[in-house]
């Protein structure tokens, strides 16, 4: 029987009704269940098919094994359980296949399977786009978040944006960053679930009207509504036992043609309005350095805020009949200030829509909501300016108004004056008077957390101090975490399988089990085969590198990363200057046994972030030398990878020796990336800065590179001045690097090209990058020592993943369930 006849069987020997039998855990019927997807719902036959083909057919055939535990979730709370709903700007969850039929325990099957039908499921992974759906660390954590909590069979939603295009496709051309759309969509998803039944009316602008009392019900016109769409991705936990629902708004039009103005010939006029609509689920992070781009954001954080709490409660109210007990029955997780403005519409539909008394109503908001702060950078707590909240959400602007005349009112019963009250008002009437959504998180939420115990002292102590004395007792630490099962089971299987066969199984389940390697690490055998899993990896990268960069480095060289967003605070500028200083020490002593580098750059640049788009072209351009000079050759080579996503993370994590965590103390929340790598066995360079503390803490300080001023030091440097000038002349090495740079040694195609980025360096060094350097170059050379020991460098890569076992995401879930969500928590 060919395949063709497998795959008729596979659709005609089916139970009455269609539907495709239960897989009975065997590769048989996993193999007719794929056919059957790969003739009826992809239409290609298995001789013709493409990777793409098989890899869609696979996806069908795992989502449907994953529905059963799906729909069983979706009565659970109806008997009395309670909902988390998880509100996220992002959610970066990468490639899906690899992740479900994980934990779905299909692995063996789907590989075995696809090899009957002559298919490699190596092949097929690589179809999968990665959904472009997040930035960077904020989306990673949601999408690590939603796989613990179905692990743990925690009820929950996940609300978003189903962005079309996502955030842009980086290309790098002459080192210069091009942002392109990127078309993870273009050829469908399929695992979502389209809910064309299920969609929500979103108004902006108009007017309102309504009761003298401002506090009563209001009426709200908009001149312009929208619908939101749901689409349904399953989000399945370990063991495959729960599944929860990942649900993404997609805009659209009320009306998607103009007929009239189509019939009088105006073609384009005709989908103006569509077009105009439908932009708000078009592109992650829309750039808003211009007026409409702010309004953009703004429309696109209220749409989604708007459709999830419409949704949410109507299942409330479907399930338990009244929103008096919505505190008993669902917890709102506002991930960062993208999602604050659910606050104030969940004022609006409770009191304007349900007519429920004005002082009840913020007692079941303020009881409903918590709130997640991810950033102290001002700059990155967003505001937004009264006029336009005015303009686009008129009833909204009279409902924070009325909120912030209480709160100023509570503020002055306890003795604030007039400088305080301006602190603490979620108007702020001196910068061009805008809305504090910072302010307006903690004032609405019961429950505020930072991600790592630095960053909650930071929030209590300095960020909204003046909110913490007027409503103390509302900030907890909640450390971040990461999904072990992805970035240590499935993104480096060979350590995983060294692991298993040294420790047992136990920690697979139970990463703290991982502990138990500290008592190997002293083997020199084991060291040996942990030493021999990271070069496999490495030798791996390497051939993608070439690939993505025509660079060819040696995979016995020291593998030095530093992938994440680029930005001034995490301070690539600092990393790539002290490669210039190595560099330039190469050249003027190339005797010396220097230990081969290979220093890694990943991360993209916000489009309108020109400063940081200077440091990628500086990476280039330094890498452009270096990198063809024969003095050097193999000795230090400088990699910039493009378009840097889950996936790439995926091959970089357990390749990586060195993770650079080098951000300037006290302005990095928390970080994951750092967790992602120390558990893969990568030392880490940091400074005292986010979870590196509480990595340091675990791993012990004789196992990390620590180096730089302190968040206290950084603070008590700041108040003395910015100016770096006179500490810069004060140290020969650097000012020669900063000096090389800005004239043109390695752009002598425009020898001024980075005066600018050095000079402003100088003269605001508000990242502390003349203050940290000299430490950062005494921490590499402790680096260097310890790759020279063999014995010294595999025993603290062992402990590194031995304590990292604590930074579980199902550790975090465990704790915002306990303490914030107040939700039971089941062992996987």
């Amino acid at each position: 029987m060919d395949l063709h006849d497998l795959a008729w069987k596979a659709k005609h020997e089916q139970p009455e009704g269609g539907s495709l039998p239960p897989l009975d855990g065997s590769v048989e019927a996993m193999r007719l269940r794929i056919l059957g997807k790969l003739i009826y719902q992809v239409g290609r036959e298995p001789r013709t098919a493409s990777p793409r083909d098989w890899f869609v057919a696979t996806a069908y055939a795992v989502r449907d094994t994953a529905t059963s535990s799906w729909f069983t979730e979706r009565g659970a709370p109806a008997a009395g359980g309670k909902r988390v709903y998880y509100l996220s700007l992002e959610f970066l969850i990468g490639r899906v296949l690899m992740d479900t039929i994980g934990n779905l325990g299909l692995t063996g099957q789907v590989r075995e399977a696809l090899l009957q039908c002559g298919v490699d499921l190596d092949d097929i992974v690589v179809e999968e786009p990665d959904a472009a759906l997040g930035n960077g660390g904020l989306g990673r954590l949601a999408a690590c978040f939603m796989e613990s909590m179905s692990t743990l069979k925690i009820p929950a939603y996940g609300y978003g944006i189903r962005y079309e295009h996502g955030l842009f496709r980086q290309v790098i051309e002459k080192g210069l960053q091009r942002e392109l759309p990127e078309t993870w969509l273009a050829h469908g998803n399929p695992w979502e679930f389209a809910r064309a039944d299920t969609f929500y009316p979103v108004g902006f602008g108009g007017t309102v009207v309504g009761e003298p009392d401002p506090t009563g019900p209001h009426g709200w016109v908009p001149d312009e509504t929208i619908h939101a769409f749901a689409y349904d991705t399953p989000v399945v936990g370990a063991g495959g036992q729960h599944t929860n629902t990942l649900r993404l708004w997609a805009a659209r039009a009320a009306e998607p043609l103009q007929l009239d103005t189509f019939n009088r010939g105006d073609h384009v006029g005709a989908l103006r309005e569509r077009v105009k609509t439908e932009a708000i689920s078009r592109v992650l992070y829309p750039g808003d350095e211009s007026s409409a781009g702010q309004e953009l954001r703004l429309r696109q954080e209220y749409f989604f805020a708007s459709a999830s709490l419409q949704d949410l409660l109507g299942r409330h109210l479907a399930e338990f009949g009244s929103l008096e007990t919505l505190p008993d029955k669902a917890a709102i997780q506002l991930n960062d200030t993208h999602p604050a403005i659910a606050i104030i519409e969940m004022m609006r539909l409770l009191v304007d829509v349900h007519r429920i008394a004005w002082d009840r109503a913020w007692t079941i908001t303020n009881e409903t909501f918590s709130y997640t702060n991810h950033t102290l950078l001002p700059e990155a707590l967003e505001t937004w300016p009264v006029a336009l909240m005015e303009r686009l959400l008129p009833r909204h602007m009279q409902l924070i108004f009325l909120i912030n005349m209480r709160h100023m009112q509570a503020a002055r019963d306890k003795g604030a004056d007039h400088r305080v009250l301006a602190e603490l008002s979620l108007v702020d009437e001196l910068h061009g008077r805008r809305v504090r959504m910072g302010h307006l998180s903690f004032l609405g939420c019961h429950a505020i957390n930072g991600v790592s115990a630095l960053h909650s002292d930071l929030v209590r102590s300095r960020l909204f101090k003046g909110m913490d004395q007027i409503y103390p007792g509302r900030i907890s630490n909640k450390t971040n975490g990461i999904t072990f099962r992805r970035w240590l089971h499935r993104a480096n299987p060979g350590l995983t399988r060294l692991l298993v066969e040294t420790l047992g199984d136990g920690f697979l389940a139970d990463p703290v089990q991982l502990e138990k390697l500290a008592a190997y690490a002293d083997k020199p055998a084991l060291q040996a085969a942990f030493a021999a899993e990271r070069l496999a990896c490495k030798q791996r990268l390497a051939v993608i590198i070439k690939d993505r960069t025509g660079v060819v480095v040696d995979p016995a060289s020291l593998l030095d990363v530093q992938v994440k967003r680029i930005h001034e605070y995490k301070r690539q500028l600092l990393n790539i200057v002290q490669a210039v200083a190595h560099y330039r020490a190469i050249l003027a002593d190339p005797g010396r046994q220097w230990v081969p580098r290979v220093k890694l750059f990943a991360g993209k640049a916000a489009p309108g972030y020109v400063r940081a788009k200077e440091i990628i072209r500086l990476v280039h351009d330094v890498a452009q030398m270096v990198n063809n000079d024969p003095v050097v050759g193999d000795r230090l080579k400088i990699v910039y990878m493009p378009n840097y996503n889950v996936s790439l993370a995926e091959q970089i994590v357990p390749a990586a020796d060195l993770s650079e965590q080098i951000s300037t103390a006290g302005m990095e929340a928390s970080g994951t990336g750092n967790m992602k790598l120390a558990l893969n066995g990568a030392l880490t360079i940091g400074t005292l800065d986010g979870a590196n503390i509480e990595i340091r803490d675990f791993v012990g300080p004789e196992n990390i590179f620590i180096f730089g001023l302190t968040a206290s030091e950084v603070a008590a440097q700041s108040a003395l001045g910015l100016d770096s000038h006179h500490a810069v002349r004060a140290n020969p090495v650097l000012s020669q690097v900063f000096e090389m740079i800005a004239s043109g040694a390695f752009s002598p195609d425009e020898p001024h090209r980075y005066r600018n980025l050095i000079d402003g360096t100088q003269s605001y060094d508000r990242f502390m990058l003349a203050a940290d350097f000299d430490s950062y170059v005494a921490a590499q050379a402790r680096v260097d020592a310890a790759w020279l020991d063999p014995q010294l460098w595999w025993r603290m890569a062992m402990l590194n993943t031995a304590r990292l076992g604590w930074f579980s995401s199902d550790r975090s879930i465990r704790e915002y369930a306990e303490s914030i969500w107040r939700v039971p928590v089941l062992q996987p």
